[in-house]
């Protein structure tokens, strides 16, 4: 029995879609998946249509694009009410949500709490001279802006920024309560801690990569293990003796082909 994970499906595309039904069957293992399926309910249940098939148990967190609410779909769910709407569709699948119950790793090795999260950004990835009112502009100095400025919104908060301040404190609370238990594996689509965000091309879209409210989480929470996706560029870190694995599939031009999506399975638990 193993814990894989995989993020960034990008199932938009119409060979991330072929390339996921052709995934083989894993029947004893667990899969993370670690946001970024895709920018449609309908996208959702194909993937979860496929993946609890072939998965012994599959956890979800949400990505920035499963998040957006698209013009062409003007009677669309926006911000809160569209997270929670993905919640329940995965819930009807049997998938794990960050609204559950942490779960207990139930397969080799240590005993681990697996905790995936909700946690946004909220532009404090930035230099120190920039302020938070300015940051976008300075993004778009250099012609980077997100499309989260125009198709993620954050109703009922008042920005982005609140409701990653709302995201970090109830999510803090939870992790809390069962740090002391066992160590713990988190999950989160966004980065934990800005010095992982490696973006030599793109450097000022960092704005919409996490929150410096979670760069000692890993220490502070007991975390063995962080998952992450969101950059598209698979890594492997060691902060603090804690492994961080960006996992990552991406767009077609970003991965090879031959391999098909299980050669981009990362494989965390029993991590020897």
């Amino acid at each position: 029995m193993k814990l894989y994970a995989i993020s960034d499906l990008h199932l938009g595309t119409p060979h991330n879609r072929q390339a996921l039904e052709m995934l083989p069957s894993h029947p004893e293992d667990w899969l993370i998946v670690a946001g970024d399926i895709g920018e449609t309910e309908a996208q959702l249940h194909f993937a979860l249509t496929i993946l609890v098939r072939r998965f012994a148990r599959v956890i979800w967190v949400p990505g920035n694009h499963d998040l957006w609410t698209l013009p062409s779909h003007t009677d669309e769910l926006r911000g809160e009410a569209k997270y929670q709407r993905l919640v329940s569709i995965c819930q009807e699948y049997g998938v794990a949500t960050p609204e559950d119950p942490y779960l207990w790793w139930p397969g080799e090795g240590a005993t681990h709490i697996i905790a995936p999260l909700f946690v946004l950004y909220d532009y404090s990835f930035r230099p120190p001279h920039v302020t938070l009112e300015n940051a976008v502009n300075w993004a778009a100095e250099s012609e980077v802006v997100c499309t989260d400025e125009f198709l993620l919104h954050p109703d009922p908060y008042p920005s982005r920024s609140a409701w990653c301040a709302a995201r970090c404190a109830y999510t803090e609370r939870r992790l809390q309560e069962v740090s002391n238990q066992a160590p713990l594996i988190l999950i989160n689509h966004f980065p934990l801690r800005q010095d992982l965000v490696r973006l030599f091309r793109i450097p000022r879209f960092t704005l919409w990569c996490g929150t410096r409210r979670t760069e000692d989480w890993h220490t502070r929470f007991n975390a063995r293990v962080i998952i992450h996706g969101h950059l598209h560029i698979r890594a492997t870190d060691y902060r603090d003796g804690v492994r961080f694995e960006e996992v990552s599939l991406g767009y077609p031009q970003q991965w090879s082909h031959h391999r098909g999506i299980d050669g981009y399975l990362r494989q965390i638990l029993p991590d020897n």
